[in-house]
């Protein structure tokens, strides 16, 4: 999108090479890793390895638990973005910010969280003996990946629906309201036909994110034998008795990658909301005092049991000194957090942590910006292809990332060295910054930069003078997005690690691992408070921007 009265590019005034500098980068990060991961693993040695049964069973459970988990999240979705946006229903701001919550926590620390309360030793367990049931819970196994990623990743799909949601025109409800149609019916008719497109994408989007995730996967099925294809990598690339994995691991990556481009392709054939323009406020429906406190207390009991129950079950486990210990105020302690960001391990994860994360945000912010100016102050016929460039890593899994950059290391000199993961998180983070930048850059008016032009600026300063200085506080809050998003990463780091690059993540992961829960918990607590507090920040300079 671009701006009205912004003049086509001409002449030798710098633009023309601040683009190809832009296409170099992207070529570099972006182009170069996935041309190296598709000619190995189109090698006919790396597409054998597909048939093995490893493979297949693994290619099974991934779709299957993907697919399930994208199903039910986008029917929650649904249900929140109704319940919210439409019903009358006391407290709906505090009710959002709770079932948004597991969107602020990495799905590995969430499932570290439900094996804390479904644990052996855990609360529920507990509850359950002291009452004299023989009965023990446990989140492990296929249906448990299939619920945590349901549970993590809904938040992502009630975004998605709630925007198609509101671009709903309102006098439609409106009329069949007048016609005499009672809420359920506006909704079933009107309302839900309406929102297909959103739910559609939610479920494409859910679908791709979740067959890419390790965390649920290695935490949760693991352990029963479950395994996707995250997991089938990983233990391929760790294994000490294969020679060399990259061709095997190589098919992996191209077939998910060749599975993410086909949902992108299905969702873009797919009709679109773009057509919806509300007309008038969308009204909310009255379901009276009986469905209201039915839908009010649905949704209060699932942010509660659901997103809040875990987290208290993890800082329980974090407080207390080994597991199994009752909860009681004696039992409280800081040890586990002080010992835990005191340890070498700790300190170096964190370390290296902060310093990719800080490299890959101030990478995305200038880069981000860059490409934002270029596709909304500069009409080109070029614009589509830096365009996709620059959003089609977000569509693809983490590890395809992964292995695309673990196959161009060596080329470059930086194999086994934290340079590879930064590359990798720039690739993946790179359109986050992007996309918060477009929207507020194309509502600044053309005369400001008119007006430059006039004063004998050149187009490059005039670019840089104001279009880019006006929104480098939201620069500044996509930066943040992608900090606080590579701080807490696992599926990249994990198969990029190498030694003394072992990031926050990896750490709190081999804790985990080891057996070390209240070390495990006590940093992953940290980074779920940070996290929180950070997110919101973030949230809140976007908004306060986006209204200005």
């Amino acid at each position: 999108m671009s701006a009205i009265g912004i003049r086509p590019l001409t002449g030798p005034d710098g633009v023309r090479w601040l683009r190809w500098a832009a296409f170099a980068l992207l070529g570099l990060v972006v182009v170069y890793p996935l041309i190296e991961l598709t000619l190995m693993g189109a090698r006919p040695d790396a597409l054998a390895a597909l048939a093995r049964p490893a493979v297949g069973q693994a290619t099974l459970n991934s779709v299957a638990s993907a697919a399930g988990s994208a199903l039910g999240a986008t029917v929650l979705g649904a249900f929140f973005a109704l319940v919210l946006d439409r019903f009358l229903l006391p407290g709906r701001h505090v009710l959002r910010w709770l079932i948004l919550l597991p969107f602020l926590i990495p799905p590995f620390i969430g499932a570290m969280s439900w094996m804390a309360l479904l644990g052996v030793n855990g609360p529920v367990n507990q509850l359950l003996a002291a009452v004299g049931l023989d009965t023990r819970l446990s989140i492990f196994g296929g249906w448990g990946v299939v619920f945590l990623l349901t549970v993590h990743s809904y938040p992502m799909a009630y975004l998605v629906i709630s925007g198609t949601l509101k671009r709903i025109p309102g006098n439609l409800e409106e009329a069949a309201r007048i016609s005499g149609a009672a809420p359920w019916r506006v909704l079933t008719t009107v309302t839900l036909p309406l929102m297909r497109p959103g739910l559609t994408a939610a479920f494409i989007l859910t679908l791709v994110a979740n067959l890419s995730d390790f965390g649920i996967p290695a935490l949760i099925g693991l352990p029963e034998r479950y395994t996707t294809l995250t997991t089938l990598v990983y233990r391929e690339l760790s294994s000490t008795s294969t020679t060399n994995p990259l061709p095997a691991v190589s098919a992996i990556g191209l077939v998910l990658m060749v599975l993410a481009v086909i949902a992108i392709l299905a969702q873009r054939r797919l009709p679109s909301d773009t057509q919806l323009t509300a007309s008038s406020a969308s009204s909310r429906f009255d379901v009276g005092w009986v469905g209201g406190t039915a839908l009010s207390a649905a949704a209060w009991g699932w942010g509660l049991l659901i997103c809040v129950l875990p987290l208290l079950a993890l800082t329980s486990q974090a407080l207390l000194p080994a597991p199994g210990v009752p909860l009681t105020w004696e039992n409280l302690t800081l040890d586990n957090i002080s010992r835990a960001l005191g340890s070498p391990g700790a300190l170096s994860g964190v370390q290296n942590s902060v310093m990719l994360a800080g490299g890959a945000a101030v990478i995305c912010m200038v880069l981000g910006l860059v490409i934002a100016v270029l596709l909304v102050r500069v009409p080109h016929r070029s614009n589509a292809l830096l365009d996709g460039l620059t959003t089609l890593p977000q569509a693809l899994p983490g590890l395809v990332i992964a292995v695309g950059w673990l196959l161009v290391a060596p080329q470059l000199g930086i194999f086994n060295t934290p340079w590879v993961i930064l590359g990798a998180y720039v690739m993946a983070f790179l359109a986050i910054v992007v996309q918060q930048v477009r929207a507020p850059l194309s509502t600044i008016s053309a005369s400001l930069e008119e007006a430059a032009l006039t004063s004998g600026a050149s187009r490059l300063r005039a670019l840089a003078d104001v279009s880019a200085r006006m929104v480098l506080p939201v620069v500044a809050s996509g930066g943040l997005v992608v900090f606080l998003t590579a701080v807490r990463e696992l599926t990249i780091s994990i198969l990029l690690v190498a030694p003394g690059s072992q990031t926050l993540g990896v750490t709190i992961f081999n804790l985990q691992q080891a057996g070390d829960y209240n070390s495990a918990s006590a940093l992953a607590l940290v980074v779920v408070i940070v996290g929180i507090i950070g997110l919101s920040m973030a949230a809140a300079v976007t908004s306060r921007q986006s209204k200005n």
